[in-house]
């Protein structure tokens, strides 16, 4: 039996054993090393890179994408640590502010990073994150040849949908859009997502189901439909990411190797599954093409 991972509940592996390459496309790393920004009001966990080792040895995955939580503000040190630790499966999303240089951008693509997130529904270390702000920033990073990963509510993609189909580089979104399983489907985001995710330009990740589902784990049963809508949109351009260690949920309440059967699932066939954990990471975030 696997060993006990920190802020992961259970011991089983996958249903399924996943493919070789596989990539945990968001997840994060906290280490008390490196100290939370002062706008920061909790206290947050510690998950270094060697738990999330352990993560990896029970899933099964190879590779990885380590995202900048909000506690950091726009210091990336934890993530680029957590990079040079990780080597070359790993790549990085950062978080800046709008005022971001090029020489900071250099330095943070010499490290790993291949994109950058704005978060409008958690606290800032600027504030609140303004549509402006996430033009300037595609702009930036579209010299790079990054792309943009976008947290917001429902209402938010709603409102900036115009925005959201005319920027210059790739647009991730993630944890299925906020949308609840309760609207699901009926969610005026949803159609939003419909219509970006059809012009071709943007990727949904199918990350935190815990946040959209009321009936909770296992199977998190409300969300099947909605997830299985998401992934016969484009399953081309859909990711799948643990959120590990899941810090909008109690510590060790979540069963990381059963988020991958609930991917199953949606998918309905090994192919797509398979795609969505290999290949489709590997086109966005500039993985090898073979395992």
């Amino acid at each position: 039996m696997d060993p006990v991972v920190p802020h992961s509940a259970g011991r089983n592996r996958p249903a399924r054993a996943v493919p070789a390459g596989a990539c945990d496309s968001h997840m994060h790393i906290f280490d008390p090393r490196f100290a939370a920004s002062p706008h920061w009001q909790r206290t947050p966990p510690r998950a270094e890179v060697a738990a999330y080792r352990l993560l990896q040895q029970r899933l099964g995955t190879a590779r990885c994408v380590v995202v900048t939580p909000s506690t950091y503000g726009t210091d990336n040190a934890c993530t680029l640590d957590a990079l040079a630790q990780l080597g070359p499966a790993a790549r990085g999303v950062a978080v800046v502010g709008a005022d971001v240089g090029d020489a900071e951008l250099d330095r943070l693509a010499a490290g790993g990073v291949c994109g950058l997130r704005l978060n409008f529904v958690s606290p800032q270390s600027w504030g609140a994150t303004t549509p402006n702000m996430l033009e300037q920033l595609a702009h930036k990073a579209a010299r790079l040849g990054w792309h943009i990963q976008l947290l917001a509510w429902p209402a938010q993609i709603v409102e900036m949908q115009a925005l959201l189909a005319r920027l210059p580089v790739p647009l991730a979104i993630d944890h299925l859009g906020r949308i609840d399983a309760a609207q699901g489907q009926a969610s005026p985001a949803f159609g939003v997502l419909r219509r970006l995710l059809d012009a071709g330009n943007t990727w949904l990740k199918l990350s935190g189901v815990y946040m959209a589902s009321r009936t909770g784990a296992p199977d998190y049963g409300d969300t099947l439909t909605l997830g299985q809508a998401f992934v016969r949109a484009a399953p081309e351009r859909m990711l799948w990411g643990s959120d590990w260690p899941h810090t909008t949920e109690p510590s060790g309440s979540v069963n990381d190797a059963g988020l991958l059967d609930v991917l199953r699932a949606w998918c309905g066939s090994d192919a797509v599954a398979d795609g969505i954990l290999v290949a489709n990471p590997a086109r966005l975030y500039g993985f090898p093409g073979d395992s």
